[in-house]
């Protein structure tokens, strides 16, 4: 039985859902915004976050996204049956996974069950990295600040142009870098980086022990860094099975990132697929604000706990170095909680900004809110 086939079949009743918006401002120089999606039926909430990228799509689609008519009794093969002409994979990939996920959320909790429980395995302590990039001009410090306010830590850092040989060589020394992002498969957005071959052979030569993750998708990229095949790792191109069988080689290691895939099914299916070929992998994160954040944690401590996953907690997404935060790797919960998540409770506060036809106002995302605190309901 595939791990797809132990879920999809878990009861689920969905009587009402809501959206509620939130942003950040974080460490790649920009405004985050997500949704999170909330499904409400026989006393239980389950949460999603779609992270589409686009901060202007949020409110453009809030409004037809809050009229869907979700109600449904069945199980949870076919409410994403139900979502598929509504959020069709193809074209709505990451607001597709922003139900499917709250969905997943809904099901394991009306059913008494943690995702580790659904499909027989448990949950392991979570190795993970923190994604950053070094400031204009970039600065290795950035990197040995949060060194010394927490000596645990390991990195997934973005390459630029503008990485000197002696700045790759500081940030070698720390021993520290585990995954270093060519960003060459990214187009129109804050983060694209040209294919550059200076670049490339500097971080070839600087970094010999380190995935190199989405180089340029052409020939001649490919071919400068041939003697570094088995340490390419995919992200940006990998939707499904399909595009990784094909890649123009094997590839070194997926970086699964569950809002590429769009729908559970999918998803499980990459994850099995790479595990039957000896595939690595390693859990990818897209600035969660929410709830996505707990899902990308709690998908790694079951598939790829001692991997190099970029799955770090919230709080090292923004802001300086700082002491205080959660030293690597991340603990489990025993037993772990019911539901598509890590803490017991909802737990997490959002220090994020969400508009309601009013003033901007702090939006809590607790099961209670601290006192004096105005919350919000979400839409819908």
């Amino acid at each position: 039985m595939t791990d797809y086939a132990r879920v999809a079949g878990l009861s689920l009743a969905v009587k009402g859902h809501g959206l509620a918006s939130l942003s950040r401002d974080v460490s790649s120089g920009f405004t985050r915004v997500t949704t999170v999606v909330t499904l409400r039926g026989a006393g239980e909430e389950g949460r999603g976050e779609d992270v589409t990228y686009d901060a202007a799509a949020h409110e453009a689609v809030l409004p037809v996204h809050s009229r869907f008519d979700l109600r449904y009794e069945g199980d949870l093969a076919g409410f994403s049956a139900l979502l598929e002409p509504l959020l069709p994979l193809e074209t709505e990939a990451y607001s597709r996974w922003g139900f499917e996920s709250a969905a997943l959320d809904l099901a394991l909790r009306q059913n008494g069950l943690s995702l580790g429980g659904a499909l027989g395995v448990g949950e392991r302590p979570t190795r993970f990295v923190v994604s950053t990039r070094l400031g204009d001009p970039p600065d290795a410090m950035v990197v040995l600040g949060w060194l010394e306010a927490q000596p645990s830590l390991e990195f997934k850092l973005d390459a630029q142009s503008s990485w000197s040989p002696d700045l790759c060589r500081a940030l070698a020394d720390t021993g520290r870098v585990r995954v270093v992002d060519l960003k060459g498969a990214y187009r129109g957005t804050p983060v694209d980086q040209d294919f550059d071959p200076a670049l490339y052979r500097r971080v070839v030569e600087s970094f010999p022990d380190v995935w190199i993750e989405d180089p340029a998708p052409c020939d001649e990229a490919l071919e400068l860094i041939a003697d570094a095949q088995d340490r390419i790792s995919w992200d940006a191109p990998i939707h499904s099975v399909a595009d990784i069988q094909a890649l123009a080689s094997r590839p070194g290691a997926i970086n699964i990132k569950p809002s590429r895939f769009g729908s559970l099914a999918r998803l499980l299916e990459a994850i099995g697929f790479c595990q039957a070929e000896s595939i690595p992998m390693y859990g990818g994160g897209q600035f969660e604000l929410g709830p996505g954040r707990d899902h990308i944690q709690t998908l790694a401590s079951i598939f790829y706990p001692d991997s190099p996953n970029d799955v770090a907690p919230r709080d090292y997404n923004h802001g300086s170095p700082r002491q205080g935060l959660p030293a690597n790797p991340l603990e489990t919960y025993s037993p772990p909680p019911a539901g598509f998540r890590r803490a017991r409770s909802l737990g997490y506060v959002v220090h994020v900004a969400t508009k309601a036809g009013g003033p901007v106002r702090q939006m809590y995302m607790n099961a209670r809110r601290p006192p004096g605190v105005d919350c919000l309901t979400p839409s819908g």
